[in-house]
């Protein structure tokens, strides 16, 4: 199946204990339907001190459902993503505007 949802989109949280925060995906992994959103999701992991950083208790994004993102149109607003055919190409549009996403 196609991806309805790829790096670099604006999403935002629609269920969850980050319910409504928004950020920018910075991962896919499509085979395990999960997302990793900056900002969103945050766990803390301890690091080892090192020559580039400091170490410590670090907050780091983990990995949360594709089913519980929705994609962020134009208007700011939270829509869901379909396909259609222009032309000879398949694109992804918001539902709610019917704007293309992928230009």
């Amino acid at each position: 199946m196609a991806a309805k949802l790829k790096k670099g989109d604006r999403v935002v949280v629609i269920a969850g204990k980050d319910l409504g925060a928004q950020g920018q995906i910075s991962s896919v992994n499509p085979k395990a339907g999960k997302a990793v959103v900056e900002g969103v999701n945050l766990a803390i992991r301890h690091e080892r001190q090192t020559q580039r950083g400091p170490g410590g208790r670090v907050p780091k994004a983990m990995p949360i459902d594709l089913s519980n993102l929705a994609y962020l149109d134009a208007n700011g607003k939270p829509t869901r993503v379909g396909f259609r055919m222009e032309g000879d190409r398949k694109v992804r549009y918001a539902k709610t505007t019917g704007d293309v996403i992928d230009a």
